[in-house]
């Protein structure tokens, strides 16, 4: 006889999920308000620079909020996950940014936007959980949303479209390894070490690279650090405690925000496609949402 589970138990698990969710959507929000900055600041510094200040800055942060409890921060029992989470994190950032330099910010977020596929499909491969029809029905419906948008056979495929494609693949890699560390260790722990591979290789190449900044610029890396730092701790804390199935439609909302900037900041109108896209996307998200939260 299968025990009953209490309704306790039940109540919460729904909200664990439902706080997984909302760490994960404010994690793409705010990495999502990051990329619009570095498609401002890119052509201003060079890509080597912004990205050095979206590593370094987010390691500064970390360091200072770490200080008191540093030897206990950067104690890990899994040193060859973190820092393969940080190796895979970092050549995600190099192909999206690289990407971001070359094609429209909308198009660049529907691109990147696969990885929820490579997500879903991993996580069934490698960490053993379960890929239910209604989580295949959200991810395919979401697929299908953001292959509206991008209109295979349009521009968007062009080589340059190739880096995103990778930075989607990378940071499902990265994804995964994060699920797989789980809460076995302190989110900064975690979070410190994403960061470190990121800081000492572009420390290294950045003074080869750096093209000088004035004002505006410094304000733009600044902006890129404290975003960047706010996303990597909350989408740290999604997959901490919720299913990296469960949690894949969500990166699609990624594309819709990129919309909504490109539209606000360099006057970009959406097309009736990205529209139709958008809709599909945020409508799978949330019919995942609603039966993972509501009806379990």
């Amino acid at each position: 006889m299968t025990p009953a589970v209490s309704p306790i138990a039940t109540q919460d698990a729904a909200r664990i999920r439902a706080q997984a969710i909302g760490f994960m959507l404010i994690a793409i929000l705010c990495f999502s308000l990051m990329d619009a900055t570095v498609k401002v600041l890119a052509p201003r510094v060079g890509v080597v620079p912004t990205l050095w200040a979206r590593y370094g800055g987010q390691m500064m942060i970390v360091l200072i909020l770490i200080a008191p409890r540093m030897r206990t921060v950067g104690r890990t029992e899994m040193p060859g996950l973190q820092m393969a989470r940080s190796l895979l994190m970092l050549c995600a950032t190099i192909c999206f940014f690289s990407g971001l330099s070359r094609i429209p910010l909308t198009e660049a977020s529907a691109l990147m936007a696969m990885n929820p596929v490579f997500i879903t499909l991993g996580a069934a491969l490698f960490l053993g959980e379960s890929l239910g029809p209604r989580r295949i029905a959200g991810i395919v419906a979401a697929l299908c949303g953001a292959m509206i948008v991008i209109r295979p056979g349009s521009e968007v495929f062009t080589a340059a479209a190739l880096f995103p494609i990778g930075a989607a693949i990378c940071y499902s890699g990265y994804a995964l390894l994060t699920r797989r560390v789980g809460n076995r260790e302190s989110v900064w722990t975690s979070l410190f070490y994403t960061g470190l591979v990121g800081t000492v290789l572009l420390t290294l190449a950045v003074p080869f690279a750096w093209q000088g900044a004035d004002g505006t610029a410094l304000a733009l890396m600044a902006a890129v650090a404290v975003l960047g730092t706010a996303g990597q701790l909350s989408l740290i804390r999604a997959f901490s405690t919720g299913e990296a199935g469960m949690l894949a439609p969500y990166s699609y909302a990624g594309v819709v925000f990129a919309a909504v900037w490109s539209l606000s900041f360099f006057g970009e109108w959406p097309d009736i496609w990205t529209v139709l896209g958008a809709l599909v996307i945020v409508a799978s998200g949330l019919y995942v949402w609603y039966r993972e939260t509501f009806r379990n």
